[in-house]
């Protein structure tokens, strides 16, 4: 196994100065033809689209035209399995997404550093499908319910416009459902391959009369790279769309995904990782560790021009959401009089809604828009905790150990104008206060175990602006400047750091201030050129006090930042070619001392000094993705794919890292087309050397095992057929 400190820097690394040089060298390029960008030719997943994006702006509006850093990627199938988002969405710089090959936790997903501190779903980022939230009023989101088999497109918006999301906007990801055509389609996928893995999948798409519809249904299947990983996972999607006539619309939404059976391998420990990567925990058998999720939700959307300037959108949502979840902790620490035990199961209802007023007109004889909104969010969640035990028998649910209604709401205010007030420049500014309330009303209060009621209320102004320059036809300059903010979820509220009663108020949200400037620049054959520097200075920093037997609390750390410097390159070469680039380098440290206790220890108060300058966990400092791609719509296509990424510190300390690591993948497929259908079909060999490596960490696990293994060398085929009768 390679030295942890021997990779980060020397692989792969590029100082910000280099890329200040690249983003300068740009100015010294003649500008192109004023001719039109070609169409994109390209296909399969991550391909980047010049294509309208909403997300920044909540209207309409090309990408290159918005002052800020965001990308729309095309989600067709192509050559992925379409179980994961990370599999379409490697060609983003500045987005970490890693298939933990643990669908007991979901993937981690992080922006520019902000998300990497999660140990299980997705918190730091908001996630949106179709408009719905799929992060929850405390900040806690899961992409498991994605429809990517009935998907258009993915939105991923980063830097300081996020912040116009509200709480936890790291940065944004809203995926899609694409529009039915007018001709009736049918499409039908499998695709499988190594450690039992398969999906299958079946779509309706079209439009009868003035209805439009697309109709997903999705079954995946795997027994996992490491042993105990079983899982099975079924996805339902639905979307109507009835046209009344004068710019009036109704969209119909249905989203719903089964997770009967996860199993969890949990994390390995470095002499685990070394030993055997394969290898599940001892106590994943033992305790029979594992999640189930079922989630239903439902929703509307009303859009209604007032005239010909002004528009009116109205959301409504609402859904159901149960999991229950089988831990590894100790029987001797279950029978603790203060233990939540070692099952968790979580019932609860959420919904909410979002009113938008538009309005498109001229000022100074220049375009001018202006949105205004109002949303609100609610869970109520009953949260319960019982023993994994029955007597001798591990694994199973025993007695109550805790009974919790959680109920969490925001009720946010927003307004966004943007103004393209001359030739060549372009305004955008926005501001949205967010007030989020928590209640925890406990109902398991026994003897040396209180009362942990509690209530916490949060509220913040979130401004942001951002200028665009048009130096050319091809090439814009922009810079934007903005303030975020993110509370902490029900799990961080839950313990205080010394073990006493309540909701840990000591906890305040982390306040962030965040700048960017960049440069978009368009070829005249359809490629594009994309570089950003960016800079976040938090305040009140949340990060791990102590952790021990299925409690963890939380602290504020007074100061951090995340700096860095990203770029895309999605370049068409001779016919047929197209090579892809992206790499993010980021700077992500504490820039105050503070204690915490470290792994494997029983300390209640933090007593070991984490000093200044020291790593944020879960980030590493340079993270690269290259694609060469050959191909046509039809006919033989080939990818070759290379990741590669720094090594990655694992806790605050800072005393354990995961190597970096550089992996190579290679696929090809061939397409055809008849009268009535048209199939592709492909085959996909990833890790090709057969690297051992990370492929995502556990931040801070109180036992020290931080490490989830990547697979080996693996292969994957697949059909896709997509039928108009």
């Amino acid at each position: 196994m390679p030295n942890p400190t021997a990779m980060p820097e020397q692989v792969i690394a590029m100082p910000a100065a280099a890329l200040l040089a690249a983003l300068a060298c740009i100015a010294c390029r003649p500008v192109l033809a004023d001719e039109p960008a070609a169409a994109d030719s390209g296909s399969g997943p991550g391909q980047v689209l010049p294509d309208i994006v909403v997300t920044a702006t909540r209207g309409e509006r090309p990408a290159f035209e918005v002052p800020g850093a965001i990308d729309a990627v095309r989600v067709d199938g192509g050559a992925s399995l379409g179980v994961n988002p990370s599999e379409f969405l490697q060609g983003i710089p500045g987005l970490l997404t890693r298939d933990r090959q643990n669908y007991a936790q979901d993937e981690q997903i992080s922006i520019r550093g902000f998300g990497a501190r999660s140990t299980f779903g997705v918190r730091g980022v908001r996630l949106y499908v179709d408009g719905i939230p799929a992060t929850m009023p405390d900040g806690q989101g899961q992409v498991s319910n994605f429809p990517l088999g009935s998907a258009a497109r993915i939105e991923v918006l980063r830097g300081p416009f996020s912040a116009l999301y509200g709480n936890s906007s790291g940065g944004v990801i809203q995926i899609f459902s694409a529009d039915g055509g007018e001709r009736p389609e049918l499409r039908f996928d499998a695709a499988g391959g190594s450690y039992g893995t398969l999906r299958l999948g079946a779509n309706a798409r079209g439009r009868e009369g003035n209805v439009d519809y697309n109709v997903d249904l999705s079954q995946f299947h795997t027994d996992g790279y490491r042993g105990h990983g079983y899982a099975e996972r079924t996805n339902a999607n639905a979307k109507f769309t009835v046209d009344f006539g004068e710019g009036r619309k109704l969209t119909l939404l249905a989203n719903a995904v089964a997770l009967p059976n996860a199993d969890d391998p949990l994390g390995l420990t470095r002499a685990q990782f070394e030993t055997d990567p394969r290898q599940p925990v001892a106590g994943a058998a033992q305790f029979d560790t594992r999640k189930s999720v079922h989630q239903q939700q439902g929703g509307a959307i009303w859009e209604q021009p007032l005239g010909d300037a002004q528009r009116l959108r109205v959301l409504g949502y609402a859904g159901h959401r149960n999991v229950e979840q089988f831990q590894a902790i100790p029987v001797a620490t279950q029978k603790a009089t203060t233990s939540p035990g070692g099952v968790i199961d979580l019932d609860g209802d959420y919904g909410g809604g979002d009113l938008r007023w538009s309005y498109k007109s001229t000022i100074a004889d220049r375009p001018f828009d202006l949105s205004v909104g109002v949303s609100y969010d609610r869970q109520n969640q009953h949260r319960l905790g019982y023993n994994n035990y029955l007597g001798s028998t591990l694994g199973v649910k025993g007695a109550l150990r805790r009974d919790e209604q959680n109920l969490v709401s925001n009720f946010d205010e927003y307004v966004q104008a943007t103004w393209s007030f001359g030739e060549r420049w372009l305004a955008s500014i926005g501001a949205r206060h967010s007030q989020v309330k928590f209640s925890a009303d406990d109902h398991y209060v026994v003897k040396g175990n209180p009362d942990d009621s509690g209530r916490a209320d949060y509220a913040a102004t979130t401004p942001v602006a951002g200028l665009l320059y048009r130096a050319g036809e091809h090439w814009h300059l922009y810079a934007s400047y903005g303030k975020g903010f993110e509370t902490p979820t029900f799990n961080e509220l839950g313990y205080r750091p010394d073990g006493s009663a309540g909701i840990n108020f000591g906890l305040v949200p982390a306040r962030s201030r965040n700048g960017e400037v960049g440069s978009k620049w368009r070829f005249a054959n359809g490629g594009e050129f994309d570089a950003a520097l960016f800079q976040a200075n938090t305040r009140n920093e949340i990060a791990v006090a102590n952790s021990s037997g299925g409690r963890t609390a939380y602290q504020n750390v007074d100061r951090a930042r995340r700096r860095g410097a990203e770029f895309k390159l999605d370049l068409p070469l001779a016919a047929g070619w197209r090579a892809q680039l992206a790499y993010t380098w980021l700077d992500a440290e504490f820039l105050s001392p503070f204690l915490t206790c470290p792994a494997a220890s029983t300390c209640t108060t933090p007593n070991t000094p984490v000093a200044a300058g020291a790593r944020i966990p879960g980030v590493p400092r340079s993270n690269l993705y290259a694609a060469l791609r050959w191909g046509e719509a039809r006919g033989w296509n080939a990818t070759i794919a290379a990741n590669a990424a720094s090594a990655t510190p694992v806790n605050d300390l800072n005393t354990q890292y995961a190597p970096g690591y550089a992996t190579l993948g290679i696929g090809a497929g061939y397409a055809f087309e008849t009268r009535a259908a048209k199939i592709s079909m492909f085959l996909r060999l990833d890790n090709l050397f057969d690297r051992n490596y990370a492929g995502s960490v556990i931040v801070n696990e109180s036992n020290g095992r931080y490490f989830e293994p990547a697979p080996g060398r693996n292969v994957f085929a697949g059909l896709h057929v997509a039928w108009k009768p």
